[in-house]
């Protein structure tokens, strides 16, 4: 029987084709504007690439930061929050103490942040059973992207390859994981340790690729991947092989990569005995009590 979370990961590509046909500009950030980015957990590393992207497209000062940590003394035109519960205690705070103009991404329109954002942008196509988030990250990421001026053709040709592809042992048997990014990908590459982690309870760390062998290549070894979410500095790949680890990559568009990480850790999870639907220790929402 398929699992939700496995249901969801295989529907991205036609979520991303809906999420790029209907682009609500009006209510993202404009051309100049100087924004804040927050979310929590997932939330919060698509916020980190999308802020890369923002800014590398020159459409204006663009930070991410968890919720949690939002400097609220800092002065910003827009504050977009990331949250697909729409219920989330931190990102609900934030949202009730900002003073510039607010959006909300969510992919339930009956729930809070309906009334605390000034504009709220509902994908609620998106939205999923499984407690694991996959394609309302993913689809979030899309609109985001998209409304920068990207043509996400290629990613999407790419994350229906990614659905499809089979996964080698390797990927699934192994100890440990290092992903790595670079750019806008540094979120992503954060992303795809999180999942593994949340499914599969895996061994898992995140990094800037430059910054990998600044210390962190030390644990690569046999039976553990480095797994690169775009292109690769020059001479990694050997230096990794030379320890007898496995070094990943792909010409997928990271996105789309992630998508295959996804797969990786669901089954990894159903070779522990796991339920990815229900991973242990985890809610759908963080909600504190008062």
């Amino acid at each position: 029987m398929t699992t939700h979370t496995e249901a969801e990961i295989a529907s991205q590509p036609s979520c991303w084709q809906r999420a790029v046909e209907n682009i609500p500009a009006d209510a993202l950030p404009q051309p100049g504007e100087r924004v804040a980015v927050v979310g929590c957990g997932t939330s919060w590393f698509i916020a980190m690439a999308y802020a890369t992207l923002r800014e590398q497209a020159g459409l204006g000062e663009t930070d991410a930061f968890a919720a949690s940590e939002a400097p609220l003394g800092r002065s910003y035109d827009r504050v977009l929050a990331l949250t697909r519960s729409g219920t989330t205690t931190e990102v609900l705070d934030l949202l009730g103490r900002v003073e510039a103009k607010t959006t909300a991404i969510t992919a339930d329109p009956n729930t809070p942040v309906m009334t605390l954002a000034d504009q709220v942008i509902v994908l609620d196509y998106a939205d999923e059973r499984s407690v694991v988030q996959t394609r309302f990250a993913t689809t979030q990421l899309a609109l985001l992207r998209a409304s920068l001026g990207e043509d996400l053709t290629k990613a999407i040709a790419d994350a229906s390859e990614a659905v499809a592809a089979p996964l080698g042992a390797e990927l699934v048997e192994a100890e440990q994981f290092s992903f790595l990014g670079a750019g806008w990908s540094v979120g992503l590459a954060q992303e795809a340790a999180l999942k593994m982690r949340e499914a599969s309870r895996s061994w898992t760390e995140a990094y800037p690729a430059m910054e990998y062998r600044h210390g962190p290549i030390s644990i690569a070894g046999p039976g553990r991947v480095t797994w690169m979410l775009g292109t690769a500095p020059e001479g990694l790949r050997q230096q990794v092989e030379a320890t007898g680890g496995t070094f990943f990559e792909t010409s997928l568009d990271p996105m789309a990569e992630l998508i295959r990480a996804q797969r990786v850790a669901v089954a990894r999870a159903f070779a522990r005995g796991l339920d990815p639907d229900e991973p242990m220790h985890l809610t759908r929402s963080v909600i504190l009590s008062s």
